[in-house]
């Protein structure tokens, strides 16, 4: 009778682990034990179209970290939305390593100007930082604008007449832009573009009169198709040493964008600090920093501790910019 009780209970206890296993997350059998990682590629998203200087840079970054990992790294784009569409990707993805994206500066400010239901801080695990980017106003090389206050005053001048691209809703470019036109009672009509490639292009040939966006402008300004009118750095471009700071300009307005790799929340210590040590070395390899120079960027490397830290300290800083602004929605679920 005992027995019979006793391999009773042994069998209700195996159903019962079995039932809970079905019902697991989908990561808990992702790596068992002593399975070494990767096994098989990973899928890096950027959340911008192909042929601009983050994916350009990024695709090189791949294929470097891919040959330390034993595993291609595989670039997916996902454009459009201000660059923002590859958290809801995160979010779902299974945190096992083998989904990771890139995190530009509008995923720590969409969640205060919108209801989402992704969080860039709950919703991720930092792998590291990688380097950043600046901006600058551009025109094409015919205009007859050569200074920036000249862009305002015709802004001023001539309501609803100027028309200036960025690389979509609610990045910085477009952010920066409002609160300058702002401060001059001017106005502009905002042309969006899902990447750099296809909107210095439209800048070029006087599509729109005027262009803002990141370093990914720097072949077209080089090649003299775009003339640069302002940046957004602290400093001046050492590429472009003629070109003045919107900062000495007066408008005391400095806007910098870092970025890094992240993957889903929950990913193993095990998997970042692999990943993390892959990425790394390939930041510092020789070809992908003379790949980050052809855009005037430079490494702003951090591990995957302090990565964490600076995507806390960013995501506090946009919610009191956009405070600043009267554009704080109810806030992230």
């Amino acid at each position: 009778m005992k027995n019979a009780v006793r391999n009773a209970m042994t069998t209700r206890r195996r159903i019962l682990l079995a039932c809970a296993a079905t019902v697991a997350a989908p990561w808990v059998h992702a790596h068992p034990r002593g399975e070494a990682f990767p096994q098989r590629p990973i899928t890096l998203w950027v959340p911008w179209p192909a042929g601009g200087a983050t994916d350009h840079t990024l695709r090189l970054l791949a294929e470097l970290a891919g040959q330390r990992l034993g595993q291609p790294v595989v670039v997916q784009n996902r454009g459009g939305a201000g660059g923002t569409l590859a958290m809801p990707v995160l979010q779902q993805a299974a945190p096992d390593g083998y989904t990771i994206a890139q995190l530009p500066q509008p995923v720590f400010r969409a969640p205060h100007t919108q209801k989402l239901s992704w969080h860039p801080i709950r919703d991720t695990t930092p792998i590291l930082q990688i380097s950043g980017v600046t901006f600058g106003v551009l025109v094409p090389a015919k205009s007859s604008f050569r200074r920036l206050d000249e862009l305002l005053d015709f802004a001023a001048e001539h309501p609803g007449e100027l028309s200036i691209a960025t690389n979509g809703v609610g990045t910085t470019p477009h952010v920066v832009l409002d609160e300058l036109f702002g401060r001059r009672g001017a106005s502009y009509i905002h042309v969006p573009y899902k990447g750099t490639s296809e909107q210095m292009v439209a800048v070029a040939s006087g599509q729109v009169m005027a262009g803002v966006n990141s370093n990914g402008f720097a072949p077209f300004v080089d090649s003299g198709a775009l003339r640069l009118l302002a940046t957004f750095g602290a400093a001046r471009s050492g590429r472009w040493p003629d070109v003045p700071t919107l900062d000495e300009l007066g408008h005391g307005i400095v806007a910098m964008s870092p970025y890094g790799l992240a993957g889903p929340r929950g990913m193993p210590r095990a998997v970042v600090k692999t990943l993390h040590d892959a990425f790394k070395a390939a930041v510092f390899d020789p070809a992908h920093i003379a790949e980050l120079a052809k855009f005037d960027q430079e490494i702003a490397y951090l591990d995957s501790v302090g990565y964490a830290r600076s995507m806390r300290r960013v995501f506090a800083d946009e919610r009191r910019a956009v405070e600043r602004q009267g554009l704080l929605a109810d806030g992230p679920t």
